[in-house]
């Protein structure tokens, strides 16, 4: 019945932006001038807006699930993109009660919580 669940993000420099998230492995799908499509693939993916609310954009959160975290860390910092969008800021893992995370800031401050659940 149900395909996929997408979210809404806005973007303070809409083509730094989508140059961050292909670096980041995501493939791009115009939607229009104002929107992207970014997937992982064909059911995990969101839509990337041209569309800066601070209040709105200082509050997005996304979770990404991997299997493997240290590798998933170790593939972005090889990526380098923190030298090249130098609003990005990277963590490294932390242990919750409920699983591992790290955190990965976009070029607009969105936020990413990128873990793996104990369960």
């Amino acid at each position: 019945m149900f395909k996929s669940v997408r979210s809404f993000i806005g973007a303070k420099d809409f083509s730094e932006s989508c140059n961050f998230y292909k670096d980041l492995g995501f493939k791009e799908v115009t939607i229009s001038d104002n929107m992207s499509y970014f997937k992982i693939d064909e059911k995990l993916g969101f839509y990337l807006q041209k569309a800066f609310v601070k209040d709105w954009v200082d509050n997005s959160m996304l979770f990404l699930e991997v299997d493997d975290i240290e590798a998933y860390l170790k593939k972005i910092e090889a990526l380098d993109l923190l030298s090249k969008y130098k609003k990005c800021r990277l963590s490294k893992i932390v242990n919750n009660d409920w699983g591992r995370e790290f955190f990965l800031h976009d070029p607009s401050g969105i936020l990413w919580h990128i873990g793996c659940f104990n369960y």
